[in-house]
C-alpha cells in the first residue's frame, strides 16, 4: 500500500459507528437508557453494515498477520504492536464476549495498542490513573432484560409469568494505552521478541534495491513523497516468513517511483487507478516470493477481492498489472544480480560460499539456484544485522493501524 491515501474501512473506526472513538460522558458511559426495538436494529445494522464493508474491501478487520508485542518500534504505549487475546476489563479482569470481542478487537488493531486491557473513563481514576487528554474511547454495549416493578405486582396478583423487556445500553471504554497513571499491574508486560527468521536471498535483494527500507512501527506501507518502505520488525509476525511477502509488496510499489519505472502513484485512494496499482503491487510480490523460493502463509488470493471490479470491467487490467509486476519484479532481480555481479573475486574468496543465489523470472528453477553454502551469514544464529535496513521508524511516523501518514492502509 502507498501511505498518501485514505484508509479503508478495514483501517479502524471512524467516528460515529460501533466500535468507534466516541467522547464519553466523563464517567465512560453514553448510555441510551433501555433502549427501544428501534435502537437495537439500529444497532445490529450498524456492525453488520461496518463488517460487510470491510470484507468487501477485501480485509478481515480483526485479523492482521503482525501481532506479538514488540519492544521499540510500535505505536502503543511501550513501543508494541498489537498483543493477541480476548479483550478484557483490565481492573475486573473480566472478559468481554459477543460483539465486543470484535469491536475491540478492532480497535486494538487501529490503534496500534498493546494491550487487550480496557477501563471506563471512571475505573481509570479509581486505578489511581486518568485518560490522557485528548483521547477518545470505544463503544461497546451491554444488552440484558428487566422486569418493571409492576409487571412483578401483576404476575403476583394473576399468578402468571412475569414478562421480562430486554434493554441495550452503549458505554463508553479507553484501552489501558490510552491511560496514564496507572498501577503497574494493570500495564502490558513486555514481551521478548523472538529470533529473526532470516531468508538470506530475500534480504539480499532489499539490499541491493537501493530503497531506503525502515523497519519499526505497526504499519506497511511505501510513501512516494519521502521515497521510503516501512514494514513492522519481522519478529511481530505471526508468521515471520509473511514479513518478506510484505516487504516485497512494498518493494514493488517502490519500483513505481519516478527516478526507477516511472508509474503514476499519484492517483487517489478509492480510484481505479489505486485499485490498479495495488494490484500490482500484489501480483509482483507473488512473482517475486516464487522466484525467491518464499511460500508464505497469507494467501495471496485472500486479498484480491478488493480489486475485482477493476477486473470485471477490464478483461486487459490484469494483463497490464502482470506486465508491469513482471518488470518491477524483473528490475529488483536485476538490482540483486548487478550486485553480486560488482564483488571481486578476492572479496569473494575472503567472504567464503555466496549467500545470494542467481534468480530472475526466466530462471527454470523459480527458488533460484545458491553459489554455495546453504544459508546465509547469519543463518547459524538466526539473527545478526538486518540487511538493507535504513532507520527504525520514529514515533511520528506510526499512527493507528493504516492511519500512516496521509491515512495509508496496511496490508499484508
Amino acid at each position: 500500500m502507498r501511505s498518501n491515501r485514505k484508509a479503508p474501512s478495514c483501517a479502524g473506526p471512524e467516528t460515529g459507528d460501533i466500535g468507534s472513538h466516541t467522547p464519553s460522558n466523563g464517567q465512560g458511559e453514553t448510555s441510551r437508557g433501555r433502549g427501544s426495538a428501534s435502537d437495537r436494529a439500529s444497532l445490529y445494522d450498524e456492525v453488520t453494515s461496518r463488517v460487510i464493508a470491510q470484507l468487501e474491501d477485501g480485509c478481515v478487520p480483526w485479523v492482521q498477520p503482525w501481532g506479538i508485542p514488540a519492544a521499540g518500534g510500535g505505536a502503543g504505549e511501550g513501543g508494541s504492536v498489537p498483543a493477541a487475546g480476548l479483550p478484557r476489563n483490565a481492573l475486573t479482569r473480566r472478559p468481554y464476549s459477543g460483539i465486543n470481542v470484535l469491536i475491540l478487537w478492532e480497535a486494538v488493531i487501529a490503534g496500534g495498542w498493546p494491550s487487550q486491557g480496557w477501563l471506563t473513563f471512571r475505573q481509570a481514576q479509581e486505578a489511581g490513573g486518568n485518560v490522557r487528554k485528548g483521547e477518545h474511547g470505544t463503544q461497546v454495549v451491554y444488552a440484558d432484560r428487566f422486569t418493571p416493578e409492576a409487571e412483578k405486582e401483576r404476575a403476583r396478583e394473576s399468578g402468571g409469568e412475569a414478562r421480562s423487556i430486554a434493554f441495550l445500553k452503549r458505554f463508553t471504554v479507553f484501552n489501558v494505552a490510552q491511560c496514564e497513571g496507572l498501577r503497574g499491574d494493570l500495564l502490558p508486560e513486555q514481551v521478548a521478541l523472538p529470533t529473526r527468521e532470516i531468508v538470506p536471498v530475500a534480504e539480499a535483494v532489499i539490499a541491493a534495491s537501493g530503497v531506503d527500507f525502515r523497519i519499526g512501527g505497526d504499519k506497511a506501507f511505501y510513501a512516494p513523497g519521502a521515497d521510503f518502505v516501512a514494514v513492522p520488525p519481522q519478529q511481530a509476525f505471526r508468521d515471520q516468513v509473511n514479513f518478506y511477502r510484505t516487504a516485497l509488496h512494498e518493494l514493488t510499489h517502490a519500483t513505481g517511483h519516478a527516478s526507477r519505472l516511472g508509474r503514476n502513484l499519484t492517483n487517489a485512494f478509492g480510484s481505479k487507478d489505486y485499485a490498479r496499482e495495488e494490484l500490482v503491487a500484489e501480483v509482483g510480490s507473488a512473482f517475486l516470493c516464487a522466484a525467491l523460493g518464499i511460500v508464505p502463509t497469507v494467501r495471496h488470493a485472500d486479498y484480491i477481492g478488493a480489486w475485482l471490479e477493476v477486473l470485471r470491467e477490464d478483461n486487459r487490467a490484469i494483463f497490464r498489472a502482470a506486465s508491469m509486476a513482471s518488470k518491477a519484479a524483473e528490475w529488483l532481480l536485476a538490482r540483486h544480480e548487478g550486485a553480486n555481479l560488482e564483488k571481486s573475486p578476492e572479496r569473494d574468496a575472503e567472504a567464503g560460499p555466496s549467500a545470494s543465489p542467481d534468480v530472475s523470472l526466466s530462471d527454470g528453477n523459480l527458488a533460484g539456484k545458491w553459489r554455495g553454502g546453504a544459508g546465509g551469514p547469519d543463518a547459524a544464529n538466526g539473527g545478526g544485522a538486518e540487511v538493507g535496513v535504513g532507520a527504525a521508524l520514529p514515533d511520528s511516523q506510526t499512527a493507528p493501524c493504516a492511519a500512516l501518514p496521509g491515512n495509508g492502509r496496511a496490508t499484508a
